[in-house]
Parts: structure tokens; C-alpha cells; sequence
């Protein structure tokens, strides 16, 4: 996981749930200049298990409890590019849990200091038995953290 990050739950946000602010680094610019692409996934990913795990499902546990949130889908609108030194903050909230196998989020990310819109993700997570591989219902733990 990224080394420069700042992790908060957040009300005065609007309705965004929480949100990770992140550096951008050397190692993040590709030879257009600007921040490559993988790099805005694994944002997102952080941000989503630094979520899971304020909530109380660590994904870094998830082994030992044998279940886990595994991406299903994802849509992600590349707006505008950070570059060099930009600093980003990246929102997140749940959006959909349809109460057995799969939760929505939604993702935003934006230029901390002028706030511009970079990237807006939609992502569907389904819950999975570590072991197999194949979709399991979620346990009320999960259901528990990522109620609506």
C-alpha cells in the first residue's frame, strides 16, 4: 500500500463515507507525465480496504476468516490527470448491498488542492470463500459493516 497516506471517516464531505488522501509519487508517472492509470486502481483499492477495515472487516484478515470481498465489476472514468506532486483525495461510499452476495461502492477522486474531479469509479464487490474461489453469502459481520 501507498507509504503517504492519511485515512478519514468524514462528515463534511457531503455524503461521502471516507475518504484517503494520497501523494503522488516518482514511481506513479508513466512517460505521458502524468499519473499512470494503474496507479488510480490501486488508490481505489486502498481506499476501499482502509474503509472495510474502519468498519471492521479487515481485508488483510481476510484468509483467517475465510471470506472476503472480491471485485466483480468496474467502471472508471479517467476526467483529467494529476501530475508530479499533486497531492489527491479519494472518497468512497457504499451505495448497494443487496443483502446476500454483493455490495456497490462509488469512487471519487480529486486534486486536494483545487479540488478537480480526476477519476469517478463505480466498483461491485461479491463476497467469496477464500479457499475456492466461488461466491459465498455474506456473514453478518459483513452485513453488519457495510449496511446502508
Amino acid at each position: 500500500m501507498n507509504d503517504k497516506i492519511d485515512i478519514h471517516s468524514i462528515d463534511e464531505f457531503g455524503d461521502w463515507a471516507f475518504y484517503l488522501d494520497c501523494e503522488v509519487q516518482a514511481d506513479d508517472i508513466d512517460s505521458y507525465q502524468h499519473v499512470n492509470n494503474t496507479v488510480y486502481h490501486r488508490w481505489i483499492d486502498d481506499c476501499a480496504r482502509h474503509h472495510s477495515t474502519l468498519l471492521g472487516v479487515d481485508p488483510e484478515q481476510a484468509s483467517d476468516f475465510g471470506l472476503g470481498m472480491a471485485v466483480l465489476e468496474s467502471k472508471v472514468s479517467f476526467v483529467a490527470a494529476a501530475l508530479r506532486q499533486d497531492s489527491v483525495r479519494v472518497f468512497t461510499k457504499i451505495v448497494e448491498n443487496d443483502q446476500r452476495l454483493k455490495i456497490k461502492r462509488q469512487f471519487e477522486i480529486r486534486n486536494r488542492l483545487n479540488n478537480k474531479l480526476l477519476v469517478r469509479a463505480e466498483l461491485v464487490y461479491a463476497c467469496i470463500n477464500i479457499r475456492t474461489g466461488k461466491a459465498a453469502r455474506m456473514p453478518s459481520e459483513f452485513l453488519k459493516a457495510y449496511r446502508l
